[in-house]
């Protein structure tokens, strides 16, 4: 009987045979295609009934009254050496390394935050439906968990507006921890990572910050990329875009499609002034995107649940 790693190893060596699709005669794609998707359905069935069957196991209940008894056999523990870096923190490592690579200093977020780092100092209104409890996590002494990296701009900004009075730029990213309300499912988690970028000067421009951005993602994927903006909505920046990347051949794009990997816009002159920085003197820009999702698209990984699931079949795949 087939192990329930057996049968994902049959998964994934199923889901490679779609790629065949593209080089079969007109008239045999689609009965391929019919016959490849019915062998899907199976295995994810049988996936799901043996995924079942393990939860349901019987496990000897632990006698805590017990008596210890010191001379017996101990237990046996795994050592240190057959531990790991998470899949999350290694390729947190890489996007840091990149952007200090980049000039950019690094602060990390805070854990717990309040309503002005929040909300106040990012010119959310008042009753802007992110202050709702349905989508903002709160402890019951009023701290917030941050939702978002953003909450360190103010902070940022603070810190480094002697650089400014110097003729310098404020250049930092800030990677950290975030949490929202969310209804967990394969592509929603309660608890993931973000990092934020953010960068002021007397004359930075949109312009500057596309290609800052083009840099990082052409670092970071080993090729070169075509990139695109939409427009979008933040209450920090004005204008508001997402960014865009081509798909990289490393993921299986062939130029025919596009992936959304970040917010960015120009910080707005109500943040800046939040912080003690003259908007008519200077101005920035900044982004934030999630990094359970860079590592998602670079190993082709489908689930969002499995980062925080501390399953050890998930993470000893990553494993050096």
């Amino acid at each position: 009987m087939a192990t329930l790693q057996d049968l994902k190893n049959e998964l994934k060596k199923l889901n490679a045979e779609y790629a065949k699709i593209k080089d079969l005669p007109a008239d045999q794609r689609a009965d391929f295609g019919k016959q490849l998707n019915i062998k899907k359905q199976q295995l994810n069935a049988e996936i799901a009934a043996a995924e079942a069957a393990a939860e349901q196991e019987d496990v000897a209940p632990l006698d805590i009254s017990a008596p210890c008894d010191i001379n017996g056999q101990l237990p046996t523990f795994l050592t240190a050496d057959n531990g790991s870096k998470h899949p999350l923190m290694t390729e947190l490592d890489r996007v840091i390394a990149i952007y200090q690579s980049m000039g950019f200093d690094i602060a990390e977020s805070v854990q717990l935050d309040d309503e002005f780092h929040m909300f106040d100092s990012l010119n959310f209104a008042k009753g802007h439906p992110a202050r709702d409890g349905y989508d903002t996590f709160r402890t019951e002494e009023g701290f917030i968990p941050p939702a978002h990296t953003s909450t360190m701009q103010n902070r940022v900004l603070k810190a480094n507006a002697h650089k400014l009075a110097e003729g310098k730029a404020i250049a930092v990213a800030v990677p950290g921890r975030v949490y929202r309300n969310e209804d967990v499912d394969a592509t929603h988690e309660h608890t993931f990572y973000q990092c934020e970028g953010v960068y002021v000067s007397e004359d930075c421009t949109l312009g500057n910050m596309l290609g800052i951005l083009r840099e990082f993602f052409e670092k970071y994927y080993g090729q070169k990329l075509n990139i695109k903006t939409q427009p979008g909505y933040f209450p920090f920046t004005e204008p508001s875009l997402e960014f865009l990347i081509e798909k990289p051949a490393s993921l299986g794009g062939k130029g025919d499609g596009w992936l959304e990997m970040l917010g960015c816009g120009m910080i707005h002159p109500n943040v800046l002034k939040a912080a003690g920085i003259d908007p008519t003197n200077y101005q920035g820009f900044a982004w934030g995107g999630g990094i359970d999702r860079l590592v998602m698209l670079r190993y082709g990984l489908t689930d969002v649940r499995n980062f925080e699931s501390a399953k050890l079949d998930f993470l000893k795949e990553f494993a050096c």
